[in-house]
């Protein structure tokens, strides 16, 4: 069955995208890390998580699993998060 697919639910900004980036960011907060100290952690720029948590860069399947190892998350855990998809209805 198709899955129903607009301009705004593609890619970064598809609410099912959001959720898993709150995840992150949810993990992160409660492991009381700031932007700066995480990014030092990862040993990359604060800007890195900047952009990734305000959706202004998209993280990559490879990336969202180092990250959320190095928070200390399953990313499984962060991606049962996540909603199904909304199927389109098919018509006859």
């Amino acid at each position: 069955m198709p899955v129903a697919r607009s301009s705004a639910a593609n890619g970064i900004r598809d609410p099912r995208y959001r959720q898993a980036i709150e995840g992150l960011i949810a993990a992160r907060k409660k492991a009381g890390l700031s932007q700066a100290a995480f990014a030092d952690a990862l040993g990359r720029h604060q800007q890195f998580v900047s952009r990734y948590e305000l959706g202004e860069r998209r993280l990559d399947f490879v990336e969202f699993i180092d990250i959320s190892r190095a928070l200390g998350v399953d990313p499984m855990t962060i991606l049962a998060l996540v909603p199904e998809p909304v199927r389109a209805n098919k018509t006859q």
